[in-house]
């Protein structure tokens, strides 16, 4: 009984991590699509910097909560019969997603970093010349 239990526990906690994004996810998106595309001073691009290096942040936790029950479920194959296989190999995929998400957050971050740094200089620029 509490093989089974712990077993749709899990199940429904790996159909969670695998759910499509929300219609709010998909408004913070285009929210951040939109902010990138407007970004033009320092500040803009220090809070965009924060935002993805938060981000990347999280791609990592959920990276490492999935590598977590892959080990889980290496461990414990003999729970899981013949759904083991299934199972490792979708939270492996799982866990490689969010590392590489994580690793293009960080790119991103680093590239607004950099134009920030390149605004606060045409702002000291323009401030100077006057």
């Amino acid at each position: 009984m509490k093989t089974r239990v712990l077993f749709a526990a899990l199940s429904l906690g790996l159909l969670a991590s695998c759910a499509q994004m929300t219609p709010l996810e998909d408004g913070q998106n285009a929210a951040i699509h939109q902010a990138v595309q407007n970004a033009r001073t320092r500040s803009d691009h220090e809070a965009l910097t924060k935002y993805f290096e938060g981000a990347a942040r999280q791609m990592n936790t959920k990276a490492e909560e999935q590598k977590k029950l892959l080990e889980h479920y290496e461990e414990k194959a003999y729970l899981y019969g013949r759904q083991a296989e299934n199972m490792k190999s979708h939270t492996w995929a799982l866990a490689r997603k969010y590392e590489e998400t994580a690793e293009a957050n960080i790119k991103e971050a680093a590239a607004h970093r950099q134009m920030a740094r390149e605004a606060a200089q045409r702002e000291y620029a323009a401030h100077d010349g006057k």
